[in-house]
């Protein structure tokens, strides 16, 4: 009895070590703003190298995006591989900077404000913040607001796209999802 209640546990506890961590990362998001700030706490690890995040970081993201925003993003990755492959030199990519935020640099902070929600939507607006490195003189930081547009799923709201509300000069306009697409129609 001992004997299969010990090699019980030696069955179990690998599992609970594998699936743990995912639970951990899985995000309450029953309620958009939640959502939105879970979605902002894989960015804040992610977004460094900018334009469309690498397979291991369409991983990171995948559980605080819809399925819909997950599709664009693969879909957007593939258009820029086959975009290398038929140049074949080193191709910047066609997307460069943040893609998730109206500021090329990103955001290095974020306060969820209001949302408005419905049955199967939910728009948030996120006040955003860059702070420049302390090693970068006379650099003020920048101020913004985007809003986060979010999708109603069985696992609860997942961010479905950005809006890019700044107005910056040279920054992101319109909206994330039209850029992905932007990019998958120019490289079918």
């Amino acid at each position: 009895m001992k004997r299969a209640l010990f090699a019980l546990l030696l069955l179990i506890v690998p599992i609970f070590y594998m699936v743990a961590p995912a639970l951990a990362d899985a995000p309450a998001a029953a309620d958009p703003a939640a959502a939105v700030d879970a979605f902002y706490a894989v960015y804040n690890n992610q977004h460094a190298p900018g334009g469309i995040p690498d397979a291991t970081g369409r991983t990171r993201y995948a559980s605080v995006l819809s399925p819909r925003l997950n599709k664009q993003l693969a879909a957007a990755a593939a258009a820029q591989a086959r975009l290398t492959a038929k140049v074949r030199n080193a191709v910047p990519p066609m997307l460069e900077g943040d893609i998730f935020s109206s500021l090329f640099e990103g955001a290095t902070a974020w306060k969820v404000g209001a949302c408005q929600v419905n049955a199967k939507t939910a728009r948030c607006q996120v006040t955003l913040t860059y702070a420049p490195a302390s090693n970068a003189k006379a650099a003020k930081p920048a101020n913004w607001n985007d809003t986060v547009v979010l999708a109603s799923t069985p696992q609860g709201w997942k961010v479905d796209d950005v809006i890019y509300d700044a107005g910056f000069a040279f920054g992101n306009t319109g909206r994330l999802s039209a850029m992905l697409a932007m990019v998958v129609a120019a490289n079918p």
